[in-house]
């Protein structure tokens, strides 16, 4: 059963060498993220599974220890998903995304060594009750699970944002925000996806996977963080 979730970004500007000099720019965010992954790790899970967007339409699974770097943003930094066992993870030919890779250099940061851990990636393209679907059948699976539901608001907040400014992202943003603060499953599960493409909302599919793997909790959620440096939309949140 779902026993914690934590919701992150997961911009590679997350990651100070990648962000270099504007590092401190986002020094408030990554302190949120620290908090919420204290808050998986306080729930005792048997498993982490860390549910993020995919490129492809996914589900995408990622086993513990597959591997990620930031060499694409010249940055000679490699990560890899969950604690170091000693052992090799099986080969899937992918390395890990950029956003999961994030993710991972989160979980290193923080020492996550409580738990072993998966990736399931999941696409833009992913209908809501197909998210949803999935998010039942990880919250049946044996043991407490938790969850780190990694993923971006909008990316239309600002002029200079990546897809410029759209009217409709904010509200969409503050939508998002509320109800992952409140812990609201019909809202999550209600969001646009259309819109969500339109406004390059990269966390709408992952939002989705935890509210139906939420739907039968009494879990309560806090937002621990909001904002949209650079034109795009970030929250943390815990449910617990």
């Amino acid at each position: 059963m779902l026993v914690a979730a934590a919701v992150c970004p997961c911009p590679p500007l997350l990651v100070p060498e990648v962000a270099a000099g504007a590092a401190p720019e986002l020094d408030v965010a990554r302190a949120a993220c620290t908090d919420a992954l204290g808050v998986l790790a306080a729930a005792r899970p048997d498993r982490l599974v860390v549910v993020g967007p995919a490129d492809g339409t996914g589900p995408e699974v990622y086993p513990q220890g597959t591997r990620g770097s930031f060499r694409g943003f010249g940055v000679d930094l490699d990560v890899r998903l969950g604690p170091d066992r000693g052992t090799e993870p099986e080969r899937t030919g992918r390395e890990l995304p950029y956003g999961f890779a994030v993710g991972a250099w989160l979980l290193e940061r923080t020492g996550w060594a409580d738990a072993p851990v998966e990736g399931i990636g999941v696409g833009e393209a992913v209908p809501a009750d197909r998210c949803a679907a999935l998010g039942r059948d990880v919250a049946a699976r044996a043991g407490r699970i938790a969850l780190l539901v990694l993923g971006d608001a909008s990316a239309c907040r600002t002029l200079k944002a990546p897809g410029y400014l759209d009217e409709r992202a904010a509200p969409f943003d503050a939508e998002v925000g509320r109800a992952l603060g409140a812990a609201d499953v019909t809202a999550l599960a209600a969001l646009d996806v259309a819109l969500a493409r339109e406004l390059k909302v990269s966390g709408r599919a992952p939002w989705q996977v935890l509210a139906g793997a939420a739907e039968d909790t009494a879990l309560a959620g806090t937002l621990l963080y909001e904002d949209a440096p650079y034109g795009v939309g970030y929250a943390v949140a815990t449910w617990s």
